[in-house]
C-alpha cells in the first residue's frame, strides 16, 4: 500500500517538479477548452463548438428534466396509475419532426464554415507537405519563397530528454530543427501526402487537420490573423516514432517573412553541392557529423549506439563492410516497412557525407570513403 501511495504522489507530484507553463500557441496547463484561435476559420470553429453545446444544453435539459417531472409526478407512490393506449399519431409525429428540425438547423450553421474550409482557391502561397516516419518535408511549390525546401524533424535534444526521462521546457516534444515559416494574413494551401503510411498535419490554433495519405494528394489552407509560434502533431498514428513527429508554424510579418526567403534562399544557395565534386575524407566526415546529429542520431544517438529495437552503427557489419553499396541502399530505401525510413529526400552529398562519417566514426575506424558520385549511381 504505501508503495502505492509513493507513486501516486510521484504521478501528480511530477507536473508540478517539471515547473511547465503554458505554450503560446501551444497547449495550456489544464486546458479544457480549444485553443485560442489564429484565424478568422478557427475563431468560427469555436462559435460554432459553443453553439452546438448550448443547443445540446437545452436538449439535455428538455429531455431529462420532463423525464424526472414525469417520474415524480406520476410514480406509483402517490397514487397514479399508468395510462394504457396503443400509439399516438401526434406524439409520433413530434419526435421525429422536433429532432430533424433540430439537426437540420445544426447543419445550416455549420454549412458555410465547413465548405469554406474545402476551398483552397486563391491561395498567396502553396505549400507541398510530405509525411515521413518521423517528419514532416515541406516545399513551397508557389508564391514568395517558391523553390525552397525544408525537412523538420523534432530537435535532437528534445529525444535525448524523453529517452532519460527528464522532460525540461514548455516546448517538450514540439521543438523541431526548422519549422514551417508563413507571412501573416496571406492564405496559405497546404497539399498534403505521405512517402510510407498514413500521417495527420494538425495545427488547432489555425483549425487545421487534414490526413497525409501515400499515393494520394489532398489539400486545406489557413491564413493567419497574427504572427508568433503555433504548435500541432501528427494526429494519425504513425509507428513507434509518433509521439516525436511535431509541428511548428512560425508566422511572420510580411517585412520579416521576405526577408526570410532572401536568407533561406542565400542559404539554399550555399549549400547546393555539385554532385561530381570529389571531396577529402577530413571534409566528408566534418559534413557527415553535423548531417548525422540533424537527421540520425535522434534514433541511432549521438554514440551510435542504438537502443532497444533500432539497431547501433558502432561496430555495425553492414557499416563496416568494404562494400559500400550496401550502406547507401540502406539509406535510400530504408529498412522494415519504414522502421528504418528512406532518406531519399537528403542530397547526394548529404547522404555521402552520413556514410563517410559512420563508417570513420566512433569504433568504425575504416578508412572508407564514400563520394557524391556512388551514391548519383546507386539511385539510378
Amino acid at each position: 500500500m504505501a508503495g502505492v501511495v509513493l507513486a501516486l504522489a510521484a504521478t501528480f507530484a511530477a507536473p508540478a517538479a517539471w515547473a511547465l507553463k503554458d505554450l503560446p500557441g501551444g497547449p495550456a496547463i489544464n486546458q479544457l477548452d480549444l485553443h485560442p484561435a489564429a484565424s478568422k476559420m478557427a475563431s468560427d470553429v469555436q462559435w460554432l463548438h459553443n453553439i452546438m453545446l448550448v443547443i445540446c444544453l437545452v436538449i439535455f435539459i428538455a429531455v431529462f428534466g420532463v423525464m424526472f417531472y414525469s417520474i415524480l409526478k406520476h410514480r406509483k407512490s402517490k397514487g397514479f396509475k399508468a395510462a394504457n393506449f396503443h400509439e399516438s399519431v401526434g406524439v409520433e409525429i413530434a419526435w421525429t419532426v422536433v429532432p430533424l428540425v433540430i439537426v437540420m438547423g445544426m447543419g445550416l450553421l455549420a454549412t458555410k464554415s465547413v465548405v469554406a474550409m474545402k476551398d483552397t482557391t486563391n491561395a498567396d502561397l502553396t505549400i507541398k507537405t510530405t509525411g515521413y516516419q518521423w517528419k514532416w518535408g515541406y516545399d513551397y511549390i508557389k508564391g514568395e519563397g517558391e523553390g525552397i525546401a525544408i525537412l523538420s524533424t523534432l530537435d535532437v535534444k528534445q529525444r535525448q530528454m524523453s529517452d532519460a526521462g527528464k522532460p525540461e521546457g514548455d516546448d517538450y516534444l514540439l521543438k523541431v530543427d526548422y519549422p514551417l515559416v508563413v507571412p501573416v494574413d496571406k492564405k496559405v494551401r497546404i497539399v498534403l501526402t505521405a512517402a510510407d503510411v498514413i500521417h495527420s498535419w494538425m495545427v488547432p490554433a489555425f483549425a487545421v487537420k487534414q490526413d497525409a495519405i501515400p499515393g494520394f494528394v489532398r489539400d486545406t489552407w489557413f491564413r493567419a490573423n497574427q504572427t508568433g509560434d503555433f504548435y500541432g502533431q501528427c494526429v494519425e498514428l504513425c509507428g513507434k516514432e509518433h509521439a516525436y513527429m511535431p509541428i511548428h508554424v512560425k508566422v511572420l510579418s510580411a517585412k520579416d517573412y521576405s526577408a526570410w526567403v532572401e536568407g533561406k534562399k542565400k542559404e539554399m544557395a550555399a549549400k547546393a553541392d555539385d554532385p561530381a565534386k570529389v571531396w577529402t575524407l577530413p571534409d566528408l566526415v566534418a559534413r557527415g557529423e553535423k548531417g548525422y546529429n540533424t537527421n540520425c542520431a535522434v534514433c541511432h544517438k549521438p554514440d551510435g549506439k542504438g537502443a532497444g529495437p533500432i539497431k547501433a552503427l558502432d561496430g555495425s557489419a553492414v557499416v563496416q563492410d568494404a562494400d559500400k553499396a550496401k550502406q547507401i541502399e540502406v539509406l535510400l530505401n530504408g529498412r522494415l516497412n519504414g522502421a528504418m525510413p528512406s532518406w531519399k529526400t537528403l542530397s547526394d552529398t548529404e547522404i555521402a557525407a552520413i556514410v563517410t562519417y559512420t563508417k570513420n566514426t566512433w569504433s568504425n575506424k575504416t578508412g572508407q570513403l564514400v563520394q557524391p558520385s556512388d551514391v548519383v549511381a546507386a539511385r539510378k
